[in-house]
């Protein structure tokens, strides 16, 4: 067990802080050793059932997590995404040793450490050449009972949002948005709580359509360790916006369909599994703003109805 995590950790630290690389490595075959090394090399010295060898591959995962979280080396955060992957991952590799070992396998113990450095070796490898697919979309959208002229207004600045308890602590919550400027060339300022994204304006349709790139990315969430104060590497670069906009349309005199819409990248592996995180993420993000629009244009536009019938 101990060996195990001596290597992984090796292996790990060689893939995040030589190779830039948070890929198939940290999240695929560095959890199938977890599973695998126990269960295969301690069924060589011991009979031990399949139940036995789930255990010590989980307990040597959560021995891994700790040392993660107690050593300051990752937050609660990331680590927690992280855990389902890891768990199904470390249960097919605690699986196929005790299959090898218990089935007579003529696979020895020396021919074994070599194939697994091989393929340590491989997916250091193609984590290190693996680039992004091509920018992801993701798009939200909203019904708001006002004139697409109030909620336009409402869209290109905003103040202060408040704190949801929907939100998780250490992701990205949208505090307030405003635009320098006006038309193509204005700069639009999105604070969050993890920084701020600075983004020109590149369209200005008004009131159909605000489009822009994003110039300067902040760390796409605020790791929390409560024994330290930390800021592990896949909080910079990893996660990068290219651009966004808002396309509103008119539905009617009072409704009108508001689409918040983000491009990016993201540069973990395997990205199926890290896009549904990231995606259910920007869509929290976009419906807390779209939201907040859809407040303050309805109440702007319930007030003005009151006024015109005191009138």
């Amino acid at each position: 067990m101990l060996l195990t995590v001596a290597i992984v950790f090796a292996l790990g630290y060689s893939s995040v802080y030589f190779m830039g690389d948070y890929g198939w490595t940290v999240f695929v075959f560095l959890p199938f050793l977890v599973g695998f090394s126990p269960s295969y090399f301690a069924s060589s010295k011991l009979v031990l059932s399949k139940r036995e060898c789930y255990s010590l591959s989980f307990i040597t995962l959560l021995v891994s997590i700790l040392i993660l979280l107690l050593g300051g080396i990752d937050g609660l955060l990331c680590v927690s995404m992280a855990t389902p992957i890891w768990a199904v991952i470390v249960w097919f590799g605690a699986y196929a040793g005790f299959v090898l070992k218990n089935r007579k396998s003529p696979l020895g113990n020396t021919t074994a450490v070599v194939i697994l450095a091989f393929y340590s070796l491989s997916f250091l490898s193609f984590d290190y050449i693996n680039e992004p697919d091509n920018i992801t979309p993701v798009t939200t959208s909203i019904l708001i009972n006002a004139p697409i002229e109030k909620v336009w207004k409402n869209m290109i600045s905003y103040d202060t949002i408040a704190e949801s308890k929907r939100f998780k602590p250490g992701l990205p919550f949208p505090i307030s948005a405003a635009i320098k400027g006006s038309g193509v060339g204005a700069i639009r300022y999105a604070n969050f709580t993890t920084g701020t994204f600075v983004e020109p304006i590149t369209k200005w349709q008004e009131p159909y359509l605000l489009q822009f790139s994003v110039e300067s990315n902040p760390a796409g969430i605020k790791e929390w360790n409560p024994y330290c104060v930390m800021h592990p590497p896949h909080l910079e670069g990893y996660y990068k916006s290219y651009k966004g906009q808002f396309r509103l349309k008119r539905m009617g005199n009072n409704v009108t369909l508001l689409e918040g819409t983000n491009w990016y990248k993201i540069d973990l592996y395997p990205q199926f599994y890290w896009q549904l995180w990231t995606n259910a993420i920007i869509h929290k993000v976009h419906n807390r703003v779209l939201e907040n629009i859809k407040t303050e244009s309805e109440k702007e536009n319930a007030q003005s109805r009151s006024t015109s019938k005191i009138i």
